[in-house]
């Protein structure tokens, strides 16, 4: 949780996927611009944030390194994102790092820069936070089928750290299931990116579970 609304220059990483508030994602880094990045928010504690892909790749190839980043350089992303917090690092080998993260608050990219090395920053600005919203009763159905799924792989003895989704639960809130369910569900990239944007998390709550009716979970 950040203690700011805002940065001026929050550095970001692009990637082909959504991370969600509460969610847990684990990045093997070896690009110099974001071992550098890493090693500055570990050193400084302070988070980074993930933007979605909407063109381009999320490694530098070759060809855009001599042409001075020129390919790094058309590769867009959406507006909004979400800040990863580093809960664990480590370095098994120079020029490696392998980090855990997990998502905390979404924040608004207002004025992105590509910088000289290729890293990304931008001029950012929080979104509020979701309110907690218990669920009504005909969503429950939703909350219980993530809570079967959690026990079930439990009892197939998936270890913590193999489970994908991590504590703390909160079964009882609209955001915190359907944010869990976005982080499960086979969905397009720019289907599950609007979910994550949707301010109302009772409305995400209800287009996760006619998702999940499609999928014959929860029904």
């Amino acid at each position: 949780m950040t203690d700011t609304s805002s940065f001026d220059a929050l550095p970001l990483f692009p990637l082909e996927l959504v991370l969600f508030p509460g969610g847990f994602l684990s990045l093997r880094i070896f690009e110099v611009r974001y071992l550098d990045m890493v090693n500055q928010c570990e050193k400084n504690d302070t988070p980074f944030g993930v933007v979605t892909l909407a063109r381009g790749s999320e490694v530098r190839t070759a060809a855009g390194d001599r042409a001075g980043g020129a390919k790094t350089g058309q590769a867009t992303f959406h507006p909004v994102g979400t800040l990863a917090r580093i809960s664990q690092l480590s370095r098994p080998q120079p020029g490696l790092i392998m980090i855990n993260c997990s998502g905390a608050q979404r924040f608004e990219v207002t004025q992105p820069e590509l910088l000289k090395h290729g890293l990304w920053v931008g001029q950012a600005r929080l979104l509020p936070e979701d309110q907690t919203v218990p669920i009504p009763e005909d969503l429950l159905p939703v909350a219980s089928a993530l809570a079967r799924m959690l026990d079930t792989l439990k009892a197939q003895g998936v270890t913590p750290e193999q489970m994908p989704i991590h504590p703390p639960y909160a079964l009882h809130d609209c955001a915190w299931v359907a944010n869990r369910w976005c982080d499960l569900l086979p969905m397009a990239l720019t289907q599950k990116h609007r979910l994550m944007t949707l301010d109302n998390p009772l409305l995400r709550m209800e287009l996760v579970s006619d998702l999940l009716e499609r999928h014959g979970i929860a029904t």
